[in-house]
C-alpha cells in the first residue's frame, strides 16, 4: 500500500480478501477506500486476490493491454471479466492518481508485459520492483532517488541449486527473465553508480521460502552494502520482508 494525505494506492493483489484486509488492520488501517490498484503482471501471487479486492473498493485496475488479456491465465475462470474499472497504461507512462505521481517501467520477466513501478508525492519517491531476473540500466535509473526502495531478493543460488525445484524450473528462476539472487542484489548495492544510496529504507521482498531465508539475504546484503566507499556509504534502514507478516509503515 502506498500512501499520501489524500491518495491510496495498492501494488498487486496476491492476497485474498481477508487476508489483505488482516494485515492492514495488523498495522492499524482500516480502508474504506482505495483509490486504485496497480497490477506489475499476470502470475497468480500478483493477481489471485484481485477481482474480490477490486469488487470490496469499486477501486479502478490499472495495468497494460497484454497484462489484462492474460488476466485469466492467473485466476478461476470468468473471474477476470467480472472487474469492472480497467484503466489502460503502458510501459514508460507516467501518469496522476490523486496527488500521487506514478511511473510505470518494463522490467525483465517471463510474463506478458511486466512492470515496475515508482511513486512521487510532497517531494518523496517511493520504488517498487520484483520478479525481475537482472536489473538493466533503464530499472536501475528508475530506483534512483527514492527516499523508500523496495527490491527483490528471491533466492541464494546454492540453495536453488540443490533445492525441491524441477531442474526447468531452477533454469527458469536464473534465467534473465526469472528473479534476482541475492548476489545479483548485492552486486548492485555495492555498485556506488548503480545504486545511489539515497534511501532512507531499502527493503528486500519477494523471498523465496524454499530457496531463500530473511538471515542471508540480510547478510548478503549487508555485506554488499559495507563494500561500498566511504564517500557513498548507505545510511538508511536495511529490512527484510516476510510472505506472513506486514512490515511497515515506513513515513516519509
Amino acid at each position: 500500500m502506498v500512501e499520501s494525505a489524500t491518495t491510496r494506492l495498492l501494488v498487486d493483489a496476491g492476497l485474498n480478501r481477508k487476508e489483505t484486509l488482516r494485515r492492514l488492520a495488523a498495522l492499524g488501517e482500516t480502508l474504506d477506500r482505495v483509490d486504485g490498484i496497480l497490477i506489475s503482471h499476470e502470475h497468480s501471487d500478483h493477481i489471485a486476490g484481485l477481482p474480490g479486492l477490486a469488487r470490496l473498493w469499486r477501486a479502478p485496475v490499472f495495468l497494460t493491454a497484454p497484462t489484462r488479456a492474460a488476466l485469466a491465465t492467473g485466476l478461476p475462470d470468468g473471474a477476470a471479466e467480472k472487474i469492472e474499472r480497467v484503466e489502460s497504461i503502458r510501459a514508460g507512462q507516467r501518469f496522476t492518481i490523486g496527488d500521487i505521481e506514478i511511473t510505470a517501467f518494463s522490467i525483465p520477466h517471463d510474463a506478458a508485459d511486466p512492470l515496475g513501478y515508482s511513486f512521487r508525492a510532497n517531494g518523496s519517491k517511493v520504488a517498487i520492483v520484483t520478479d525481475l531476473g537482472y536489473l538493466p540500466a533503464h530499472v536501475q535509473q528508475h530506483l534512483r532517488e527514492a527516499d523508500c526502495l523496495v527490491l527483490e531478493s528471491n533466492h541464494d543460488l546454492e540453495m536453488l541449486k540443490v533445492g525441491p525445484y524441477p531442474w526447468h524450473i531452477k533454469q527458469r528462476v536464473m534465467s534473465r527473465t526469472g528473479h534476482l539472487s541475492n548476489h545479483s542484489v548485492g552486486e548492485f548495492l555495492s555498485d556506488g553508480e548503480a545504486f545511489d544510496a539515497r534511501a532512507r529504507w531499502l527493503v528486500l521482498a519477494h523471498l523465496s521460502e524454499n530457496n531463500n531465508n530473511p538471515d542471508l539475504a540480510r547478510l548478503c546484503a549487508e555485506e554488499a552494502l559495507g563494500r561500498r566507499p566511504i564517500e557513498c556509504a548507505f545510511r538508511g534502514e536495511l529490512h527484510i520482508a516476510s510472505q506472513r507478516t506486514p512490515l511497515g509503515p515506513f513515513v516519509l
